[in-house]
């Protein structure tokens, strides 16, 4: 499978093989799994102080042979737990239960509840490998974004060394991503809940990815572009390509980030302990060398 390679003109320059990681095949639930996997390891642990609305002296007593004063049951109010240090039966107040003033919260937030989803490292690679392959198919790419020429876009590396982000806006324009760009510029909107008021209050459309092979100045040039991500491909990750758990990210390649993305590492082969403990006990024992003794002559 190749691709052909654009030029910052929108010129063809040529074409590249793809790496086999374009074939994979797309499996959703997996990704899916992967992406909030990575969003709830993000997520802070916190939860109430454990005698949070008990730090109080209320007793229930429910004795009948008790004195009137001391018990809470037949004296004609609620039987719920009453402060002791009140002086007479009328001043007790309740406390110690939830649905009263200064009471515990009824089922509050745990600090030690498990809120992390966790996945396998075998299932988080494939799916990373099945989220880039996505990135190439098209029926997936245009339900979300505009796409103007054929899937993957991969680009020359001059791109890398583009410093100006207007010239990052019409580099996009000639390379046919510039469309989906101005829908993403046009859809930045104002938060309608609370989060206004703590911090989140523009809420902005993802628009294109961009995935250079190393550290370079595109990737400063491009951050400030409304719904625009910058990575390099070391740091590619399930929630890039998947935004919202739907993969389909219309994702513009740089020529070296392809060729690193052909290059995996492979393991060293180690041979079984068993078969290593056999070819040493089958190894032929060399006989050291004799040591040889020294005559001492008596003067």
């Amino acid at each position: 499978m190749k691709a052909n390679v654009i030029g910052l003109d929108g010129a063809v320059k040529g074409s590249i093989e793809l790496p086999a990681v374009f074939d994979t095949e797309y499996k959703p639930k997996l990704i899916h799994r992967a992406v909030l996997a990575m969003q709830s390891a993000k997520k802070q642990p916190k939860g109430a102080d454990p005698r949070a609305g008990k730090k109080q002296t209320a007793l229930y007593v429910g004795i009948r042979d008790a004195p009137a004063y001391n018990r809470s049951m037949n004296v004609e109010r609620a039987r719920l737990p009453r402060l002791r240090n009140r002086g007479t039966l009328l001043a007790g107040r309740t406390a110690g239960v939830p649905h009263v003033v200064g009471g515990p919260a009824a089922h509050p937030l745990k600090s030690w509840e498990i809120i992390r989803e966790y996945i396998n490292k075998k299932e988080k690679k494939a799916a990373l490998k099945s989220a880039i392959a996505t990135s190439a198919m098209k029926d997936l790419v245009e339900k979300r974004f505009i796409v103007e020429k054929d899937l993957p876009i991969v680009v020359e590396d001059a791109l890398e060394a583009v410093a100006k982000t207007k010239e990052v806006v019409a580099a996009f324009e000639k390379i046919g991503v510039g469309k989906d760009l101005e829908n993403a510029r046009g859809k930045v909107r104002k938060r309608a809940g609370k989060g206004k008021s703590r911090g989140r209050v523009w809420k902005e459309k993802k628009s294109v990815l961009i995935v250079s092979a190393k550290n370079s100045p595109i990737l400063r040039a491009a951050r400030n572009l409304p719904g625009v991500d910058t990575v390099t491909v070391t740091s590619l990750n399930v929630e890039l390509l998947a935004p919202g758990a739907e993969a389909g990210r219309l994702v513009v390649w740089t020529k070296g980030a392809i060729e690193e993305l052909g290059k995996e590492k492979k393991a060293k082969a180690q041979k079984p302990k068993a078969e290593f403990v056999r070819e040493r006990n089958m190894a032929p024992k060399t006989a050291k060398p004799a040591a040889e003794k020294k005559v001492v002559v008596k003067k």
